[in-house]
């Protein structure tokens, strides 16, 4: 149980440090890496197949519930309903639109 733990709290950490640090275009490394490296370290417990798999999929829904959970705490000045709602462009808006009568 004590493994099953560690790997949870590291996919988690690795989870947040990727969503800090880099794009979601790293997750394409990590997470291969993540199940690959729980699926070792449960196979040299001593978990059986059936039983590694959930811990497996358990790992990699942690490493990109923290992904996400960085993800938004760095970008959570930008993110705003408001640019949506008031008709004027945010920070990321196009603006100098031509011909958009047509």
């Amino acid at each position: 149980m004590t493994i099953v733990i560690l790997l949870l709290l590291a996919s988690a950490i690795t989870g947040l440090a990727t969503g800090l640090f880099f794009r979601v275009w790293t997750l394409l490394l990590v997470s291969p890496a993540t199940a690959i490296l729980a699926a070792t370290v449960l196979q040299t417990s001593g978990f059986g197949f059936w039983t590694g798999v959930p811990i497996v999929v358990g790992c990699l829904i942690a490493g990109q519930v923290a992904y996400l959970a960085a993800t938004f705490y760095v970008h959570r000045g930008e993110l705003s309903v408001q640019d949506e709602i008031d008709g004027e462009p945010g920070k990321h808006g196009q603006r100098n639109i031509k011909d958009e009568d047509e």
